[in-house]
């Protein structure tokens, strides 16, 4: 499988697709401007119409010859209040409010919570988030089917609005029925990426893993303050980890948001995990065919602070400006790694290699591409772990992974830097550098004269082996 697109640039996007797409040319389209991986969005939209899609993506990915990676992204549990009898109410500020198990429609004095979790765990003086964050209550008494709050910033509150508790840990799982049901019907179409909500603790992301097994990867989305607080066992639990700043923007407070964002991206990058950035990167341009310059600005952020990739969420969906919003994020990107800074950067916060072998040649090949003027670095791999540990030390140069597994590939469509190739044959190679190197030109990575690196595993096909460096001229 060989790319007809060289890549032009380290940083990946993620685009979720929805009713603005509407057809193969249209995804192809995507990839042309710089999409690399695809989010099917699980919170919308019907098996039917994931499956289409994902049968659009795979026949992008054919005509291409490019691997294209396919995330299914979990509703999670939805906390919602019930019905009222007007459709609304307004809340006033110091009033009391109760929310209860019992689902007769509300009206100004209480409303239906349908959610005994959440009683359970509330204590008092803890304050419930309603509407994304634009009403606040603050609990005042409580017992086993109800609690008593008082309004501390009020509005309107009409039916079905979300609640957020930003101070408890629910007894919940992350897994809903519905989530169990579209978790198997999306590794049943094929899907390389499944992406959790609402992670709470460690517990949660075994337990989603016992679900997956090893049928596709697990990304983590970090939305809740608890999941930040035990940012560093769920991003070890994991595969890759989404900073999905909607939620986590409604249960933390706005302006705590960027220093917890570069913590998570420094965290996933000690650990060798792959970490998007998501939510609002190009909101204005669901409706505009340009964007803010704040827009930009938070984009330009998320890639010099060494993130894999990031993300278009309602942009590609169900904007006016799919195609517009992939370009520009690309353009930004490209502008951002031509920046003689951008890798300066990138090394203040380099990880600290450990004491195996991969790490110490991954370590290597980033202090000689900061010695040579290097083109590409060609690596080997079957399991994609010594492509994942190069793009760890964020190299100059861009990585050319050649494997025999295009599950592999997809996997590594999220990894910072990573180009893959897929063959067959590439299981068992005679002369690795001489089909690296031919390999890297057919790929457009390299010409004659060229420096490169070549990456191997000796006894050579063994998954988790690479002990081989070579520098090599390109004839």
């Amino acid at each position: 499988m060989n790319s007809e697109q060289t890549p032009d640039k380290k940083v990946k996007i993620l685009a979720t697709l929805g009713p603005a797409i509407e057809s193969p040319a249209q995804v192809r389209e995507l990839v042309k401007q710089g999409a690399n991986i695809f989010r099917l969005n699980f919170s919308h939209g019907e098996h039917q119409d994931h499956a289409e899609r994902l049968d659009w993506i795979r026949s992008v990915e054919r005509e291409m010859n490019t691997p294209i990676g396919v995330l299914m992204d979990l509703q999670g549990p939805k906390l919602r209040v019930g019905n009222f009898t007007e459709g609304s109410v307004c809340l006033e500020k110091g009033q009391q409010f109760r929310l209860d198990l019992d689902p007769t429609p509300g009206n100004k004095q209480r409303v239906n919570l349908p959610h005994p979790e959440i009683i359970q765990a509330l204590k008092q003086n803890m304050d419930l988030l309603l509407d994304d964050g634009k009403l606040r209550l603050r609990v005042l008494q409580k017992n086993d089917s109800s609690i008593l709050t008082e309004v501390i910033v009020g509005g309107e509150l009409s039916d079905r609005k979300g609640v957020n508790v930003p101070e408890a840990v629910l007894q919940l799982s992350p897994l809903t029925e519905k989530d169990r049901r579209d978790l198997e019907f999306g590794l049943q179409i094929g899907v390389d990426w499944v992406a959790l909500s609402f992670v709470q603790r460690p517990e949660d992301i075994v337990e989603a893993r016992e679900l997956i097994q090893d049928r596709a990867f697990l990304m983590a989305k970090i939305e809740k303050p608890s999941a930040v607080e035990h940012l560093d066992e769920i991003v070890e639990l994991c595969d890759a980890i989404m900073v999905a700043r909607g939620d986590l923007g409604v249960e933390l407070p706005a302006e705590t948001i960027p220093a917890i964002q570069k913590r998570i991206i420094q965290t996933c990058r000690h650990k060798g995990r792959p970490v998007v950035v998501a939510t609002q990167m190009l909101e204005s341009m669901r409706f505009s065919p340009a964007p803010t310059r704040a827009e930009v600005t938070d984009v330009a952020h998320a890639v010099y602070e060494g993130a894999d990739a990031v993300m278009l969420s309602a942009e590609t969906a169900s904007g006016d400006y799919p195609v517009d919003a992939v370009n520009m994020m690309s353009k930004i990107i490209r502008n951002i790694e031509a920046d003689p800074g951008y890798h300066p950067q990138l090394d203040i916060n380099r990880p600290q290699p450990n004491a195996t072998t991969e790490d110490a040649i991954s370590c290597a090949i980033r202090r000689v591409c900061g010695i040579l003027d290097v083109s590409v670095l060609i690596n080997f791999t079957s399991s994609g772990a010594t492509g994942l540990r190069a793009a760890r030390e964020r190299p100059k140069a861009p990585i050319l992974n050649l494997t025999p597994n295009l599950s592999t590939a997809r996997k590594l469509t999220l990894v910072w830097g990573i180009h893959s190739v897929v063959n067959p044959e590439f299981a068992q190679i005679g002369e690795i550098t001489p089909t690296a190197l031919e390999e890297a030109k057919r790929q457009g990575m390299a010409q004659p004269g060229d420096t490169v690196i070549v990456t191997a595993g000796m006894p050579f096909g063994q998954p988790g082996s690479t002990n081989m460096m070579r520098i090599e001229s390109v004839c």
